[in-house]
């Protein structure tokens, strides 16, 4: 399967360390996203479509596609096992998207296969939600100011783009896996995959704007084992 949107002329770098210190339950993979060169740069939103969103932010609002932290942090990496023994169940707790403020509240969103991901819009206007699938089935739906959330799940893995049709600027992606061993990187760009049993695994990085990176793993035991994504960044 092939992302939506990934620049593929944007080559990534993977180092991978000695074990380190035993995870709980089990073996683990930690590590973290970063960038070398130069990441594009966030650019100011034009917002004034929507009036009530030029009071909210004064200052302006930015772009998400690449967002970057202290030391060369890259956040909204999602981690993942996209290959290797998984029998962990889909969870009962559907994950959640809000419209807020005039964005989504979460710019990469990652949940299971057929787990439910709860949209809600908390502004005092309405907004528009627009997945555009391609495995998937493709929506798009409406959500005035006030109405309560809806709940939707899909039926195979997938990266899809969420976009806003009556605000342009606001874009987001839902990230469908069959795996319950993921996590999205935040400011600090680290990652924990912890509770693997002992075996070899494929571990993806993907990040909407400088592509995809695989590796593999082989965890013995309850060992850790530390793996740096480093993503060549281009403006």
């Amino acid at each position: 399967m092939r992302p939506a949107n990934v620049c593929m002329a944007a080559l990534s770098i993977l180092s991978v360390s000695a074990v380190v210190a035993p995870g709980p339950r089990g073996g683990a993979i930690i590590g973290s996203a970063t960038y070398t060169g130069t990441p594009l740069k966030a650019e100011p939103i034009n917002l004034s479509k929507e009036p009530v969103c030029v009071k909210m932010y004064p200052n302006g609002l930015m772009t998400e596609k690449v967002v970057t932290g202290p030391g060369n942090t890259l956040q909204n990496v999602v981690v993942y096992i996209s290959a290797g023994s998984d029998i962990s169940t889909v969870p009962t707790t559907a994950a959640s998207f809000d419209q807020q403020s005039c964005h989504y509240t979460t710019h990469v969103l990652a949940f299971r296969v057929g787990q439910d991901v709860k949209i809600s819009n908390s502004d005092p206007f309405s907004h528009n939600i627009h997945p555009i699938a391609r495995v998937n089935r493709e929506w798009n739906r409406m959500q005035p100011a006030g109405t309560p959330p809806f709940s939707y799940s899909y039926e195979n893995e997938e990266f899809i783009p969420v976009k806003c049709n009556i605000h342009s600027w606001m874009q987001a992606y839902f990230v469908v896996l069959k795996t319950g061993h993921f996590a999205v990187t935040g400011e600090d760009g680290r990652f924990t995959l912890p509770a693997l049993p002992p075996g070899t695994y494929t571990v993806t990085a993907w990040h909407e704007t400088y592509g995809t990176r695989n590796q593999e793993i082989t965890i013995v035991g309850d060992q850790t084992v530390k793996v740096n994504f480093i993503f060549q960044a281009k403006p």
